[in-house]
């Protein structure tokens, strides 16, 4: 679904990692860590084609779907609204109603974006990525905001989208349980730490 093949990232004019490779397959998942400023934002960037990298290759035409910090719903609509209008431009329509009931929002579907907490706004966004229907999902931080309940509906919906040949590519600080994973500790590939050391 996903293969970098000794990928370089230049952000800014400073090189944050170089030379990574993996490939993604159906129904499985990478794991990106690192402290803050090693690139873990970027290298989601990169899959989604948001980036271009300044060196190497990234290849894979699965559709994909991309959750950052910003939700991308309109603050004004009711959740189940503003879910659906992404979901209709994904032609995927029919799955809002379970990517609500995935994430326990079913009950909020009524309620203004805007009024949403944190958690709940949180879980929103993952939400679409749910409804999209996209068989890669690039999860930049998805723990963020969310609490311990939270944390396992996401696990949930993570195992469900694998074991249906979905794949994940995701970055994060939380311990997230994901089996068979395969990590990438963007630390031992930075630049920097290579230049400090």
């Amino acid at each position: 679904m996903l293969t970098f093949d000794a990928v370089t990232c230049v952000r800014g004019g400073r090189a944050l990692f170089e030379g990574l490779s993996f490939t993604l397959e159906q129904g499985g998942a990478a794991l990106v860590t690192g402290p803050n400023g090693v690139g873990k934002s970027s290298l989601i960037r990169l899959s989604a084609g948001l980036l271009a990298p300044a060196a190497g290759r990234i290849t894979g035409d699965a559709p994909r779907a991309l959750l950052t910090e910003q939700s991308s719903l309109d603050e004004e609509l009711p959740l189940a609204r503003a879910l659906a209008f992404w979901a209709r431009l994904d032609a995927t329509t029919g799955k809002v109603v379970g990517a609500l009931d995935a994430l326990s929002l079913s009950d909020l579907a009524d309620i203004p974006v805007r009024l949403l907490s944190t958690g709940q706004r949180r879980r929103a966004a993952i939400a679409r990525v749910i409804a999209s229907g996209a068989p890669l999902w690039l999860l930049d931080e998805p723990a963020n905001g969310l609490d311990k309940a939270a944390l396992g509906l996401l696990e949930t919906a993570i195992a469900t989208h694998r074991a249906a040949g979905g794949a994940i590519l995701m970055a994060s600080h939380t311990p997230i349980t994901l089996s068979d994973v395969i990590a990438i500790d963007l630390a031992q590939l930075s630049c920097q730490s290579e230049r400090t050391a």
